[in-house]
């Protein structure tokens, strides 16, 4: 059965930060509040843990996930950017998209899409998030919270434990995020590409 801590959206309790970002270097799943609707997340070193968000997600390896990061110097390791490309990131972030990037070659293959070689990036606005990425000191493995069968994310914490209590190892119960998920920008071709239309705005994108 899952663990469910409820946090302040603004100001979350640090013990609770603390032992959320414990359970997630012991090899946790995880469900907690971003800036646009709930997420699965686990570490970025663990594959059982990956599997385990792709089969409560019921995606293969074909679907992005996403590294969550805490700012832009994060990026590097894990993306290949070019001048432009950090622009628009500069100005759209933290905010509620997914950038899809060109992988590095020093980011697992395991992590990469198969066939494009590219990774999701984001760097939510979040103060439980922040607080999250802080004291684990690394991005979070991560995924939109959408359930198979589901239209839309679930944004009630007590629903998601409800449902998941035997597929996830805590619950941080952040209030309601919303239903809407990030906006997902493709950055790998010569010019910008929504394939998702999402919470965040086009306009800092120049779109």
């Amino acid at each position: 059965m899952s663990q469910y801590f409820s946090v302040h959206p603004k100001n979350p309790q640090p013990r609770l930060i603390k032992r959320a970002a414990e359970i997630i270097r012991d090899g946790g799943v995880i469900v907690y509040p971003t800036d646009s609707c709930y997420a699965l997340g686990c570490h970025i070193g663990d594959k059982a843990a990956m599997q385990r968000i792709r089969s409560i997600r019921a995606v293969d390896e074909r679907h992005h996930l996403t590294l969550v990061c805490r700012d832009l110097s994060e990026l590097a390791t894990y993306a290949r950017v070019d001048n432009s490309q950090f622009r628009l990131l500069k100005n759209a972030t933290p905010g509620s998209y997914v950038f899809i990037l060109e992988a590095t070659r020093e980011l697992p293959k395991r992590l990469q899409h198969p066939k494009r070689r590219t990774i999701g990036l984001r760097i939510p606005d979040h103060p439980v998030v922040d607080a999250l990425l802080a004291e684990l000191g690394e991005p979070i493995l991560s995924s939109t919270l959408l359930l198979p069968g589901d239209e839309q994310p679930e944004t009630d914490a007590s629903n998601i434990r409800e449902r998941l209590e035997h597929q996830v190892d805590l619950v941080l119960d952040g209030g309601s995020c919303g239903l809407e998920p990030s906006t997902v920008v493709d950055l790998t071709g010569p010019e910008p590409v929504v394939t998702r239309a999402g919470k965040g705005a086009l306009a800092p994108l120049g779109l």
